[in-house]
Order: structure tokens, then sequence, then C-alpha cells
């Protein structure tokens, strides 16, 4: 615990330290007193092209309320709490179910993560629990009491023409497929996570707890086998955010003001029927986002959940992207729903057309170059804060997913090097995935591979 605190106090001069120097970078802090060129816009680019020039401008305000929910949660709370320790036995928690939704695409990677997640539960002396598998195509797990394979009916369909992972998802509340007690708790997991010991005993303890219907926890992505080196350094960046935003909201608030994901969800099984995944189609491409803000809406709490599971990034730039298009679709159908009133998806909205106005505010690196604008210096500080805890962002997420004392300083400052040059392709990216989102067809689900052919050899 100590050493976690000395870590903490670390990272965050070093956070500090690194906004100062990208400030003074920047421009926005000026260390001598040399004078700045003043520019007449209005001379210089005309009414059109100056007003253009500062709406460009302004919309890099959109992400400040994440940014500031990123800053928050990654100084205000320890960022390196080390092993949870139990609140109580294991033996004595609540009944759990582990469900696992797939397509059925994937079966040994299913069969295998079945027997490791069952493992790791048996280590950390769980007894009360069982596995459930739901999915559209048989895989035949094998027989074994504490697991249970679900298959959806093709003909199976929702009141409300939910599809996808939410129409899976609604089956299992059915009542006469549901097997738990309102009770009872879920822990929801994608295919191709894994439990660690450390997550499994923040979920008891979160059960234990029982203040809160909803929880979620942090998901770190550079274990084990990396397949593709480029998305898993992008995906650090997904790792701070669990750390910042995501751990700030559930901390402070104990809502999802800007969501959540939809692995490593923990809900009692009372309040998940309540909320329901029956949510038509607008609910059904980023599930997880709709089910957040409903239960919102209906005034359940949330909160973070210590310790880590594991996932795999996407294994090519391709399906990298394709992710991207389907969480910016489905996001963009939970802002625009008419059920999800405004006061509950501000922030969240806030936060999805800064990402939809990416393509324009990506702009202002090069037009802040060939077409500078005078601005007042509280807005210079601002846009140079913004950028400055983004890129840390990846930089934090680095420290988390690789630490040093298992890679020793050489290859923990050459994976910080990397993370930080795959931020030019991430912007890339995230741009084509933008454009393409809002201009293609917003009701598709795109199934990510998930499984690692190794090569035999003889």
């Amino acid at each position: 615990m100590f050493r976690g605190r000395v870590q903490h106090l670390m990272h965050c001069m070093f956070f500090m330290t690194f906004i100062f120097i990208f400030l003074v970078f920047a421009g926005a802090i000026s260390l001598d007193d040399k004078e700045k060129r003043i520019i007449d816009p209005w001379e210089t680019y005309g009414i059109y092209g100056t007003i253009t020039l500062y709406i460009l401008r302004l919309l890099t305000f959109l992400t400040i309320p994440q940014v500031l929910c990123n800053f928050a949660g990654l100084t205000l709370f320890n960022a390196f709490p080390g092993k949870v320790k139990l609140k109580g036995s294991p033996l004595l928690a609540p009944f759990i179910c582990i469900r696992v939704v797939t397509r059925g695409d994937f079966p040994k990677l299913v069969r295998d993560n079945v027997t490791r997640n069952m493992n790791t539960c048996l280590d950390v002396g769980m007894e009360n629990f069982m596995i459930e598998v739901v999915t559209d195509k048989a895989i035949s797990l094998p027989k074994h009491r504490r697991v249970r394979e679900v298959v959806v009916p093709s003909e199976y369909k929702t009141k409300s023409g939910a599809l996808f992972k939410s129409r899976a998802l609604q089956y299992c509340l059915e009542d006469e497929v549901n097997i738990l007690a309102d009770t009872d708790w879920i822990v929801h997991l994608d295919e191709e996570t894994l439990l660690t010991e450390n997550s499994v005993r923040g979920i008891l303890n979160f059960v234990f707890d029982g203040q809160h219907q909803f929880g979620q926890g942090l998901i770190t992505y550079a274990n084990e086998h990396i397949v593709n080196w480029l998305t898993t350094l992008a995906d650090s960046f997904r790792v701070a955010d669990d750390m910042g935003k995501l751990r700030f909201q559930f901390y402070f608030f104990h809502k999802p003001l800007f969501s959540w994901k939809g692995s490593y969800v923990v809900t009692q099984v009372s309040a998940e029927k309540k909320v329901s995944f029956d949510n038509g189609l607008d609910g059904s491409v980023a599930e997880d986002c709709y089910f957040a803000m409903k239960a919102y809406v209906q005034g359940y709490t949330f909160n973070f959940i210590e310790g880590e599971m594991w996932e795999k990034s996407p294994f090519t730039l391709w399906d990298f992207m394709q992710q991207r298009k389907r969480w910016i679709q489905g996001i963009l159908l939970v802002v625009h729903s008419k059920e999800i009133p405004l006061v509950n998806k501000i922030l969240l909205a806030l936060s999805c057309y800064s990402w939809v106005t990416l393509p324009l505010s990506t702009s202002n690196i090069l037009l802040a170059t060939l077409c500078p604008i005078p601005c007042p210096q509280i807005l210079d500080l601002i846009c140079g804060f913004i950028g400055a805890v983004n890129i840390y962002m990846y930089v934090f997420g680095v420290i988390k997913s690789f630490p040093l004392y298992r890679f020793g300083p050489i290859k923990f400052l050459m994976f910080i090097c990397g993370a930080l040059a795959t931020i030019p392709f991430n912007i890339i990216i995230e741009n084509v995935a933008v454009i393409w989102g809002v201009l293609g067809k917003k009701h598709k689900f795109y199934i990510v591979n998930k499984e690692v052919k190794i090569p035999v050899t003889v």
C-alpha cells in the first residue's frame, strides 16, 4: 500500500510537470518577455475566414468535461492501489453468475477462457458461483456443474425488436430461461475477457458492500501474447480512460455520466431485469451505453470495482477501425434517443460530439501554424491543458500496462515512445471511423476477430 502511494505521488508530480512543459512548448506560457507578433485576423483572413477559424478553435472546448474528469480521476484517487484485499470470506458471498455472451464463432476461445476463469475463481476461494455462456450457435461445452450453456433460439424475438448482443442478453432474463434469484449478481464478460485474482476479489468486495446495483472496473490489453503492437499501444489511452474518467464518475458521483463499457460489468439481477436490454434497434448497437443511461434515468447507482481484467486489442487495423465506427454509431443513436432525457445524457452528448467533430478540431493542428489567430491567454491555456492531458493519457496507459519492474527501464521507455508514436495513427483511424460512422448505415454490429491462432511448428 505504501509503495502504491509513493508511485501515485511520483505519477502526480510527473503529470503536473508534463502539463507545464507542454504549455511552455505550445506557447501558452511564456518564460521570457518576448512579445508575440499580433495579427489582425479580420484583415488577414476576412470575415468568414476569421469566424471559421475561431469556431474550429472553440470546438476543442467540447472535450473539457471529460478532460477534467480524466485529470481528476488520475490525481485524486490512488492510481497504483496494489493487491486487492478481501473484506469478507468468499464462502459467504452471494451467488455470482459469470455470464459470457458470444455469437459462437470462436468456440475454442470460449472453452479455453471458461476453464481459465473458473480456475481463477476457485483459486480465490469462491464456491457460490457458475459460468454461463450465452451463444447464438451451440458450442457444446463440456458438462460441468458450474457451467451452463444457453443457446438463443433463432426464432426468438424481443418485444421491442432488439438485436445482436441485446437480444441475447434479454433472452437470459426471460422467466422461462432465467434461473437466478433477484438477490444474485451477474458479471458480464466478452468472450475474450479473462478474470484475474485481483478482479475477483474486487467483485467480491463490491457485492459484499451491496450499496450499489451496478459496477465496473479496469481492463488492460497488454497481457500475455500481444498480437498487434500498434493497436495495443493505441489502446493504452483506454486504460487511462478507465482509471481517469470512469473511476471519477463512479467514485465521486456514482452515476454513468459518460456511460461505461460492455465488459467487466457487474449487476444485481433485480436491477438488471427492471432496466432490461429490450431497447429496440437504437439500443442494440451500443447496448452497454443505452443500458447505462436507462439505469441512470431510473435512479440506480454505480461504483468502481478495484482489480483489473484482461482483454486483447483488435488484431488488425481494419478491426480496430470497425470497432471505433460501431462505437460512434451506437453512442450517436443513444444521444439522439427520445427515451433518454437530455439532463441525463448531456455530458455523454458533449463527449460524443467532441468525437463526431474530431475531423474539424484536428484541423487546428495545422491551422494553428498556418493561420494563427490572436486568442486570450486563458483560451490558449485551456487548449494547451486539453492537449497535454490527452497526450499524457497514452503515457499513463503504458505505465499501467507495462510496469517498469517487469520490463526494465529500456523497454519501458521504448513502450512510452511507441505509444506516443501511435498518436498520429490513432488520429487518422479515429477520423476515418467518425466520417464512415456518421455517413454509413447505423444499425450494424461488426464482430471483431478475437481468437489467436498460434502456428504449429512440426
